[in-house]
């Protein structure tokens, strides 16, 4: 199956070709050829994270299956590249929505979905008076760091902002900050929705939720199987 690469700005420089015929075995995605062309400047792992691409002028994720004949196209960060990097924070102060994405936006994006995670005031049937949230702080961290570059890379999307607030919480503040901008409105609304769902699951935050009578710790959503550490013993 032969298909037509482009590559442009800094990527056309990296590959030494703006555009050229590229053949692939049958069933071939446009993750295959994002990882031949990562294996000619495996050092520029860092841009590479955060490449789109376009097939026949549309944006694909990369397990979308090529076909004899299709415009491949990576595209790198459209501002510029090099020092666009997620914002990603752990906070103890409150957390102002807009003074985060305003500063973030650009020309180019045709869409900002923001996820803003807001202390409620029940939960379990009872009325909440506020919420405790505490971490094993810099792997938190890292883990939020490592997801902000994994939806870059997943998703067609330029920018993320993932922010994380630990300590007391009143009713009403903002717990977790989810932003994602893009060009188009599905890339965003779909890298939101990944990043805030494997955030609940695999970066160690727990919450404690005080009522009138008492407190509890929140049972959160479970380790995805391939994290837990498969203990021995029990049965056999």
């Amino acid at each position: 199956m032969r298909v037509t690469l482009l590559a442009f700005g800094m990527l056309r420089e990296l590959l030494g070709n703006g555009a050229a015929p590229l053949d692939l075995p049958a069933g071939a995605t446009a993750g295959d050829v994002l990882e031949r062309c990562r294996a000619l400047a495996p050092e520029k792992d860092g841009l590479w994270s955060s490449v789109a691409v376009a097939v026949n002028e549309e944006y694909v994720r990369v397990g979308h299956r090529l076909a004899e004949g299709d415009e491949v196209a990576l595209l790198p960060p459209v501002s510029g590249g090099a020092g666009e990097k997620p914002y990603v924070r752990i906070v103890h102060e409150r957390i102002a929505a807009q003074e985060i994405v305003a500063p973030l936006e650009r020309a180019e994006d045709g869409a900002v979905t923001i996820f803003d995670g807001i202390v409620r005031n029940h939960s379990r049937g009872r009325t909440t008076l506020y919420l405790e949230y505490e971490a094993y702080e810099a792997m938190a961290l890292k883990k939020m760091e490592e997801l902000a570059a994994e939806a870059m890379a997943r998703y067609p999307v330029r920018n993320v902002a993932l922010v994380h607030r630990l300590g007391h919480l009143e009713v009403g503040e903002s717990s977790v900050l989810v932003a994602v901008f893009s060009a188009h409105r599905g890339a965003a609304f779909d890298a939101c929705r990944w990043l805030i769902d494997t955030l609940k699951q695999t970066v160690p935050i727990w919450k404690k939720e005080f009522f009138e009578d008492g407190a509890v710790w929140a049972q959160g959503d479970p380790f995805p199987a391939e994290l837990k550490p498969g203990l021995s013993g029990g049965e056999g």
